[in-house]
């Protein structure tokens, strides 16, 4: 036994039901995925978009697995996602949800998409600045395809994240959103305490990762 079961149902237990758990599955095999399912879970987190796709066309029987991209994403790999992904947590940019926009509307379908922020401005880290996410919100809701849910980040891997957290949280209801998509596994209850309805949980569910092959 890998223990995949095991560690779900103890996250699990500890999640208020407004939360919702995304495993987040990258560079882990398919079989793992499988056995996740087989446990109950539903919704994962990949963040590669090569990787993913050979890893949806392996799971494709799973006919409730919904797909959450959560990593950096160029225009040119949002062909690979459209009409098979249900969320994208990393829109930062208008460029991205016009293509977004223009390649799931070709496919007759929709995604929920959230913001990316950058709430402590680190030069080194993706997503908008905290001032851009208004402009930024209001263009996404212009366009077709696109439905905006909420804001994403990830804070400062040193310190208290609870403040950042808070920050999201503030931004969101300024907007009117429902979703937050904030904490990993090593601070999702803290994200949980300041509001999050999206976790995104790999390590404490699967193990450590292997390394990416490539």
């Amino acid at each position: 036994m890998s223990g995949i079961a095991e560690r779900l149902g103890a996250i699990r237990a500890g999640l208020p039901e407004r939360v919702t758990l995304v495993a987040v599955s990258k560079t882990q095999p398919p079989e793992a995925v499988r056995e996740a399912y087989a446990a109950g879970q539903r919704h994962f987190g990949e963040n590669y978009a090569q990787e993913w796709r050979a890893k949806a066309d392996a799971l494709a029987d799973l006919p409730e697995l919904v797909w959450h991209f959560i990593g950096g994403l160029q225009t040119n790999k949002v062909k690979y996602l459209a009409g098979r992904v249900g969320y994208v947590h990393t829109l930062d940019r208008l460029e991205l949800a016009r293509e977004l926009s223009r390649r799931f509307a070709a496919r007759g379908a929709s995604v929920r998409v959230l913001l990316e922020v950058n709430v402590a401005g680190e030069a080194a880290k993706a997503g908008c600045a905290p001032a851009e996410v208004g402009a930024l919100a209001d263009a996404v809701r212009g366009l077709p395809a696109l439905e905006l849910r909420g804001l994403m980040c990830i804070p400062p891997a040193e310190g208290d994240p609870r403040p950042h957290f808070a920050a999201l949280r503030r931004m969101n209801e300024a907007l009117g959103l429902p979703d937050l998509s904030m904490g990993m596994s090593g601070d999702y209850l803290a994200a949980v305490a300041e509001g999050a309805t999206l976790v995104r949980v790999g390590t404490a569910i699967f193990g450590a990762r292997a390394p990416r092959a490539g």
